[in-house]
């Protein structure tokens, strides 16, 4: 039997599967050929098991290097579920002793660790004592200065790999442009027909971008839409409480907070109890997530503007990793772009028009009335089509509307009135709403005053000043004003159109649009509790045992046979022995 026919054969026994999804194939094979590659796969398509398959077909420990302690220990509880001699040996570990002696006895497939600890000499020595099959790099757009999460540990990788010249290299990334992935390669010495390319689309997600007007409200009418586990990216640790409070009592759901200043324990306690959650939020700072494998999370949301398009598709790729429709909404205002804007100055300068051009992408995503996907995937090289029917623009179309007069009002108002006052004074000038700080300034005498008379057009100044700071037209000044910045002066010169995009009225959307069991089966709502006990009874979370889309399954199929049950796509043989019994009870009680 060939390799790639033994490996579909492992497939079916180890992860239950019959066949693999998207570039799986490619990247397995060349790994059983001994070849290093670079695979850039969608959060959700799989990158683990290209990995953890060849482990247990090849004879030696895949050394697994990966960026922090509870995204090992998540993969570990899922690896070892599936039959696979797995473990990780960090700081974390009180067995290390029994983690080191089962590695020099050929006892591991694989073995996670940090890239602090794979970059040290006292571990390249350890691991000449035991034979190697691989070396997996995950999240390997940390290992180049390009990348939107550089890490310079990573970069010492190399050493530790050259020293095991007949290992091949599996880096792996969700996140990576052009430009990162050519670095990548460079940096692990990756020959150029190792690139095996999935694609960066995430059908299942629906991809929505509003403005942000009462965060609580929104949120809130977002959880009653998805009623599963959810995740809120806050840009402060007073905003992550604040938020975590209100939307606790406003809807009764389980929420809790994460960011750095918490006590560690604290810490580690809420990550674990929204792991083993199905339906808890978890409101947290963008340092959040990375750690968590959850494949269940129904929805994403960000209350202010990520750092980058990278960052925003890596952090919205944590919703849906099961596959099952998910939603990822960003809550944007003006004031985020103009903050981060002004950070750019504290960029070191060879970096500094790199991240001005990933902020400009970014307000291109948040402004464009086009298919959000559409500019998401070109953004990554790809050539999409121009609608993909699963985002809000898609759903809902925005209307354009050309303002460029009203922009020239705008920016003249600005300028005119000294470049220091915020918005609400611009638009009292420009509708002509005179009040005693507009009269003692003398504002009331400005050829500006009064120009705007338009209902319709006044009501459009907000939208339009949001749309012009995104765009770094107009800036904050160091007291909270509005200056001109970028091609202020050439729209004020007629040399710059404008245009901007007014989202249509949204509906406030009912409870149960993203729910796990659609037609409401009993049946599976038994499987889950059952799962939940099982979960309990393993002190692992309810996902390892079996995800949504396997109850389902179950439901649908009702099998009354062991055999029956463990041609289910996701049960493979360890799980079937452990727990196919007490499902066929369940299922033949119900």
């Amino acid at each position: 039997m060939s390799g790639i026919a033994n490996a579909r054969a492992e497939l079916r026994n180890t992860f239950g599967f019959d066949g693999f999804r998207g570039r799986q194939e490619a990247v397995v094979t060349r790994v059983l050929e001994g070849c290093s590659t670079l695979g850039v796969m969608p959060t959700g398509a799989g990158k683990s098991l290209t990995y953890q398959l060849p482990a247990v077909l090849l004879e030696g420990t895949c050394i697994v290097i990966s960026p922090l302690i509870a995204l090992m220990h998540d993969q570990l509880r899922s690896a070892r579920a599936n039959g696979i001699r797995a473990a990780t040996l960090t700081s974390a570990d009180a067995d290390w002793r029994e983690t080191q002696d089962a590695f020099r006895a050929g006892e591991l497939d694989l073995l996670y660790v940090a890239p602090e600890r794979a970059s040290q000499p006292a571990f390249r020595e350890f691991l000449t004592s035991a034979p190697l099959c691989l070396f997996a790099i995950d999240e390997a757009h940390c290992l180049s200065e390009w990348g939107h999460d550089f890490r310079p540990d990573y970069r010492m990788l190399r050493g530790l790999m050259d020293a095991f010249p007949k290992v091949p290299r599996l880096a792996l990334t969700a996140t990576a442009d052009r430009q990162t992935r050519a670095d990548v390669m460079a940096q692990l010495g990756i020959p150029d027909d190792g690139l095996v390319l999935a694609g960066f689309d995430r059908p299942n997600i629906r991809y929505a971008i509003r403005h942000r007007d009462n965060p609580v409200r929104q949120l809130t009418d977002l959880m009653a839409a998805a009623p599963g586990p959810g995740i809120v990216y806050a840009q402060t640790r007073r905003k992550v409480e604040d938020l975590a409070a209100k939307l606790a009592d406003a809807t009764g759901r389980p929420v809790l907070p994460y960011h750095a200043g918490l006590d560690a324990q604290v810490r580690a306690d809420n990550q674990a109890a929204f792991v083993a959650s199905e339906d808890m939020v978890i409101v947290a700072t963008v340092a959040f997530g990375m750690g968590i494998d959850k494949p269940d999370v129904r929805f994403v949301a960000h209350v202010g503007v990520p750092k980058s398009i990278e960052a925003y598709y890596q952090e919205t790729g944590r919703a849906g990793r099961d596959g099952d429709p998910s939603q990822a909404v960003m809550f944007w205002g003006a004031g985020d772009f103009a903050t981060a804007r002004q950070r750019l100055a504290e960029v070191d300068e060879a970096r500094r028009n790199a991240e001005r051009a990933r902020l400009d992408a970014l307000a291109g995503l948040v402004e464009t009335a086009e298919c959000r996907r559409a500019v998401l995937l070109r953004h990554f090289g790809e050539d999409p089509p121009p609608s993909c029917g699963n985002c809000d623009n898609c759903l809902e179309p925005a209307q354009v509307t050309d303002v460029t007069e009203l922009a020239r009002k705008l920016l003249s108002a600005v300028y005119r009135t000294g470049q220091s006052f915020g918005m609400g004074h611009i638009q009292k000038v420009l509708t002509g709403s005179g009040d005693e700080r507009i009269r003692q300034r003398g504002h009331d005498t400005l050829s500006v005053f009064g120009i705007v008379e338009e209902p319709e057009d006044a009501r459009l100044l907000q939208p339009l000043a949001r749309a012009l700071q995104a765009r770094g037209d107009l800036v904050s000044t160091e007291h909270g004003g509005l200056a001109l910045g970028g091609s202020a002066r050439a729209i004020l010169k007629g040399e710059s159109a404008v245009e901007i995009v007014v989202p249509p009225k949204r509906q406030r959307r009912r409870r149960g649009d993203a729910t796990p069991n659609p037609v409401g089966d009993p049946l599976f709502e038994a499987l889950r509790t059952l799962r939940k006990e099982l979960a309990d009874e393993a002190q692992v979370p309810p996902y390892v045992i079996f995800h949504d889309s396997t109850l389902r399954e179950m439901t649908e199929a009702r099998p009354s046979t062991l055999g029956e049950l463990g041609r289910l796509p996701g049960i493979g043989a360890k799980k079937l022995e452990a727990f196919g019994e007490r499902f066929l009870r369940t299922i033949g009680e119900n």
